[in-house]
């Protein structure tokens, strides 16, 4: 029998197609809970990383458990006590190269800072895979510093959306009749190459080995997969998109204004989940070399986070990160306004606040700053692990997709749900 070299015959189909890519799809149907599928009970995610760190000193409180102190930064978060918890301890298995683990804070992979580094697939893709048919959109990557959280299962960064005004005509603008027969167009050309595949491939498993044949079977499989996508992407083109009682924004394009940013950004992840547009959202917060525009500020944020310990400096920080968190807060009290089916918008919502950075001077990546709000799970804690032999941070990502309604025992590192995080009915 001739040898079937799996490259010759990626290049005969003519068309560009990853075999790794399509190998690694998952059924999408029958994964996501039959709740969710039928439109009641809808469970979503986001998570959300500030790129320059945390100071730890002013989040982690010294108390474990309900009764644990507050602390500076856990003040404008106090109204939603009972909906959050922090934990301290937790970290990367691996994950090394100061701003570099940024690449790895939804995936865990290992080494990023590392030239030979791959990354993987990030959790919300993981998800978007199973459930991402139920929206119009399967998920969000946004940004308000050009970075992106989101990659691909072949570990390609997922492009992220930055521009609050495109973001916006993606959700809920419908455009002219030429932009809307031209992506109607896109979507039935993939479908021809789907057939293309089909008809040009048809002959190979004659010629193919036993293993090549259950390997080509795995493909076809994810073929006709890609190939029911494209006809749920046909049929969300044809329906018309959410109403909302809001003007688009206009991008600030000053990066000192923080405040506005970010409040731009979340208004629009607010409206999103509400208008149930999607249910994955990765937005990688603002952080740069700016001098941003509150008062007391004088100094470039990233050269305040590599503070060494100066009082001033912290200061300083301290100022930016105070109004990271008050506009988080102000996003999960939006959130939890909102009634859905005898709850609230913030109860079906498992989000992560963190950071890639537990020590954004040194550039360390243990102990990382992670707070965890909203979804079905008993809040109002310290959870203190031990940072010498912490659980890795991926437990907490798979207690996140069984939140979604989704079967994952595991996910990359995580091995397991987060210890000490209760399910709540």
């Amino acid at each position: 029998m001739n040898y079937l070299n799996r490259r010759t015959f990626l290049k005969g189909v003519g068309v560009s197609l990853g075999l790794p890519l399509l190998e690694g799809m998952q059924p999408v149907f029958g994964r996501a809970s039959r709740a969710a599928a039928a439109g009641s009970d809808v469970r979503r995610m986001v998570a959300i990383n500030s790129p320059l760190g945390i100071h730890t000193p002013n989040l982690f409180p010294a108390g474990t458990g309900r009764d644990y102190e507050v602390t500076p930064y856990l003040e404008p978060l106090q109204a939603l006590r009972e909906k959050f918890t922090i934990m301290s301890g937790l970290m990367h298995p691996d994950v090394d190269g100061g701003h570099a683990a940024e690449q790895s804070f939804l995936t865990g992979a290992a080494h990023p800072g590392q030239p030979s580094f791959r990354n993987t697939i990030s959790v919300d893709q993981f998800a978007a895979e199973r459930i991402g048919h139920l929206t119009r959109v399967p998920s969000l990557s946004l940004s308000a510093n050009n970075a992106g959280l989101s990659y691909s299962r072949s570990g390609v960064r997922i492009p992220p959306e930055s521009r609050p005004s495109r973001l916006f005509a993606k959700l809920f603008l419908e455009g002219s009749e030429q932009e809307k027969a031209a992506q109607m167009r896109r979507i039935q050309d993939g479908q021809s190459i789907m057939d293309l595949v089909r008809e040009q491939t048809r002959g190979v498993m004659k010629s193919a080995s036993q293993s090549d044949g259950e390997t080509l079977d795995q493909y076809f499989t994810s073929v006709r997969e890609l190939e029911e996508r494209l006809v749920r992407a046909e049929d969300w083109a044809r329906r018309p998109k959410p109403e909302v009682d809001q003007e688009a924004p206009t991008d600030i394009e000053d990066r000192a204004d923080f405040t506005g940013r970010m409040e731009l950004m979340y208004d629009l992840i607010f409206l999103a989940l509400r208008t149930d547009s999607t249910r994955l959202v990765t937005f990688a917060g603002a952080g740069g070399n700016e001098v941003v525009d509150l008062e007391g500020v004088d100094d470039g944020w990233h050269n305040l986070s590599h503070h060494g310990k100066d009082p001033d400096k912290i200061g300083k920080l301290a100022i930016i990160e105070l109004e990271e968190m008050r506009l988080f807060g102000e996003f999960l009290k939006r959130l939890e306004s909102v009634e859905e089916g005898g709850r609230t918008l913030l109860d079906q919502t498992a989000i992560v606040l963190g950071s890639n950075l537990g020590n954004a001077s040194s550039h360390n990546n243990t102990n990382l700053p992670i707070l965890a709000a909203g979804g079905r799970f008993r809040h109002g804690q310290h959870l203190a692990f031990n940072p010498d032999n912490p659980p890795p941070l991926c437990d907490l990502f798979v207690s996140y997709l069984q939140h979604l309604g989704l079967e994952a025992g595991e996910f990359s590192t995580g091995k397991r749900t987060l210890e000490g995080l209760e399910v709540v009915s």
